[in-house]
């Protein structure tokens, strides 16, 4: 049987990732968001005399990109409202509560307790 010693117990599933897990998650979309970026503003020089209207739209994915870049970078570490609490408070015992109001127990006829057939000899 469990010792029962009433510390705290955390939840393991409530547990935010760790902080270098974090910050390599927010570098990769970082890098990724930028090597979008500089596909687009290549896209932008090879097709500005090709496609104007295709050359314009990259211009700006790639003026805006940075921006979104480092906003959504910089996201993170909040705390979200839809993990369970991570605490869990130890369980209590309950208390045996008041006698109960039946009153006194019944006395026991004498006939029919262990020594009903008198008293017993141990032989040796």
């Amino acid at each position: 049987m469990r010792k029962q010693t009433g510390a705290e117990a955390f939840r393991i599933t409530g547990a935010r990732r760790g902080l270098t897990e974090d910050v390599r998650g927010r570098q990769r979309r970082y890098v990724i968001s930028m090597s979008v970026r500089t596909v687009a503003v290549v896209l932008t020089a090879v097709l500005w005399n090709i496609e104007r209207h295709v050359a314009i739209a990259t211009l700006v994915l790639g003026v805006v990109l940075p921006y979104v870049a480092v906003v959504v970078a910089n996201a993170g570490r909040e705390n979200v409202r839809s993990l369970p609490s991570t605490f869990i408070p130890a369980p209590t015992r309950p208390m045996l509560g008041p006698g109960g109001t039946a009153g006194p127990a019944e006395p026991v006829p004498e006939a029919a307790g262990p020594d009903a057939d008198g008293p017993r000899h141990e032989r040796s």
